[in-house]
């Protein structure tokens, strides 16, 4: 059974590495605390570094919330072209030749598209100014 998808508001990370966790409970419309508490159930904590450089553990992280995703991600090409839902990696970058990236949730919904970013540091969280971001790929986020 596949959960409905929320993302209607951003959520704001508590760790300085907690994106994906952050970004799995705005889809989940769960806060970050009871993300925390489930990704941690699963063994997945935000000061894992390979949480920032592998997409297994947001997908685990996702299952378990009963939400679904594409099994690849997809080079982002363009906005126009992203699904209606899709957890996006931007800020990508190597550091001792493993890629890391910050994780962000892109939702269209009628007649307006936003990215919605859980950095704390930013004054608005809900992001539209898609000149600045650049993506490098994207995992699809399954909607029911």
């Amino acid at each position: 059974m596949t959960a409905t998808v929320q993302t209607t508001m951003p959520v704001i990370q508590k760790e300085s590495t907690g994106c994906g966790i952050a970004a799995c409970a705005a889809l989940a419309g769960l806060t970050y605390e009871a993300t925390r508490g489930r990704a941690a159930a699963l063994g997945i904590h935000a000061s894992d570094r390979s949480l920032w450089s592998n997409t297994a553990y947001v997908r685990r992280l996702l299952a378990d919330l009963g939400i679904g995703t594409s099994k690849e991600e997809s080079p982002f090409t363009g906005w126009q072209d992203l699904p209606d839902r899709a957890l996006l990696a931007i800020k990508w970058r190597r550091i001792d030749g493993v890629p890391f990236w910050h994780w962000v949730v892109f939702v269209r919904k009628p007649g307006e598209s936003v990215v919605l970013d859980s950095k704390a540091a930013l004054k608005h969280n809900t992001r539209r100014d898609f000149g600045r971001m650049k993506p490098q790929w994207f995992i699809e986020v399954l909607t029911q």
